[in-house]
């Protein structure tokens, strides 16, 4: 049977792990997709790299476009990032009749209406497995293995470098800046690690996650986003001491107001699976009617894990290469035309619990007046913990746990309680989810 022709567009460390395990595993691809499928043209700005990965086997070009453009093309992978040149290559890939696999998730997040509109006029196919989770693959799991399912809700670890940090500030005492820079320095993060840590990159993965748990439309600039950037290993310890860990999640959830779509730090309680988690490591647990939670973990980047998940795209256009359009899974999980119109609910109205930690005067008091605030907007407390202040010291930490309540009213007690002559500086507020069934 003709073998398909694919274009590769990048060939840096995912479009190298790419071209690595279809070149090794030829032989067993083929079988699993019926016909061969052949790298034949890659693009890339080095081409010295290009061609020294590819050893002269392929044609090679600095131009991703006439790649895009090339009627010999059946299949074309981005893995260039970025959303602007990477939108226009994507866009004339589909106008010209060709399928595309893409690891850009910054790119589906934003464009991805559009992109996908695009694919369903023209007939082809867009696959993003490695996306979301690098080697895991959670978006075959959620838009097909639950189909049955009435998805409540998505709670996932979903960035290896926020994670690798939380680990090092937890089992070595470390502060965030230490912890930042031992993972620069070991290449889990980048020199500027802005989207990593700020939850940026969190939060594209979630949007293409709610999208196809629930089948709404990609709306990123709805999504709350919170970084880990304010942590201190005083709040690392004291949630162990109090049965919690601390993880980066990006969170959503169906409720009576609409769709929850939030990327914060959050505590969950250490006896989870997904609380020990650690290192550099990707889990996403999935909550369904049905089957009840399902936890899914694996290398969230890298290499080969990345690469894993880009191939099985290939086999899987490949294999539906010859489908009716029709009959294809569909994008979003959901056919086109039956996407829901739930609303995305503001963070205000997000009903969680709480870890709260405020520096207070060591007298007479200041618990009082902290609880009549907490008690006036309906907040109770779950949890308290005081620490002996040090001597010599006037002021003690003192940390609260509190039941689920919303997130409005928590916003207006910690403003009440920072007015406090008793209180200095700033309180500290980390969300709290018990992520059971």
């Amino acid at each position: 049977m003709k073998p398909i022709n694919v274009g590769l567009l990048g060939i840096g460390t995912v479009g190298g792990g790419t071209w690595t395990v279809l070149t090794r595993n030829q032989e067993e691809i083929t079988r699993r997709a019926g016909r061969p499928i052949h790298i034949v043209k890659v693009a890339d700005r080095d081409l010295e790299l290009a061609k020294k990965l590819t050893a002269g086997q392929v044609a090679v070009t600095d131009d991703a476009f006439s790649v895009v453009s090339d009627p010999d093309i059946d299949i074309v992978v981005e893995l260039i990032g970025g959303t602007t040149i990477a939108k226009d290559l994507v866009l004339l890939a589909i106008s010209h009749g060709k399928h595309v696999v893409t690891a850009n998730k910054a790119l589906l997040a934003v464009h991805g209406n559009e992109i996908f509109a695009a694919a369903q006029k023209q007939g082809v196919m867009v696959a993003f497995e490695a996306a979301v989770a690098g080697g895991i693959p959670i978006i075959k799991a959620v838009r097909e293995g639950l189909a049955a399912n009435r998805i409540e809700w998505i709670a996932g670890i979903i960035n290896g470098t926020t994670n690798f940090i939380l680990t090092e500030m937890r089992e070595k005492g470390l502060d965030f800046d230490v912890a930042l820079k031992d993972a620069q320095r070991l290449g889990y993060a980048e020199s500027d690690p802005t989207f990593d840590v700020e939850g940026i990159d969190a939060a594209h993965k979630l949007m293409i996650l709610a999208a196809i748990g629930f089948g709404i439309p990609m709306q990123f600039d709805k999504a709350y986003t919170e970084g880990i950037t304010q942590l201190t290993g005083d709040d690392i310890r004291y949630a162990e001491q109090l049965g919690y860990r601390v993880k980066l999640l990006g969170i959503t959830k169906r409720t009576d107001a609409g769709i929850e779509l939030r990327v914060h730090p959050t505590l969950i309680p250490e006896k989870r699976l997904i609380a020990n988690v650690n290192g550099a490591m990707n889990a996403v647990l999935v909550k369904g009617d049905a089957v009840g939670p399902t936890l899914y973990y694996g290398k969230g980047a890298g290499a080969e894990p990345t690469a894993s998940s880009v191939v099985a795209d290939l086999v899987d256009v490949t294999r539906m290469c010859t489908a009716d359009p029709h009959q294809r899974v569909p994008h979003l999980a959901f056919q086109p035309d039956k996407l829901s119109d739930l609303p995305i609910s503001p963070m205000d109205e997000v009903r969680t619990a709480y870890y709260l930690r405020l520096r207070a005067k060591d007298q007479p008091g200041v618990l009082a007046d902290i609880t009549r605030i907490l008690g006036d907007l309906n907040i109770s407390i779950d949890a308290f913990l005081q620490k002996e202040p040090a001597e010599g010291e006037q002021e003690v930490d003192i940390i609260m746990l509190t039941h689920i309540t919303v997130e409005k009213y928590i916003n207006q007690a910690i403003i009440e309680i920072e007015l406090l002559p008793t209180i200095s500086g700033k309180v500290t507020r980390i969300r709290l989810e018990e992520l059971n069934s």
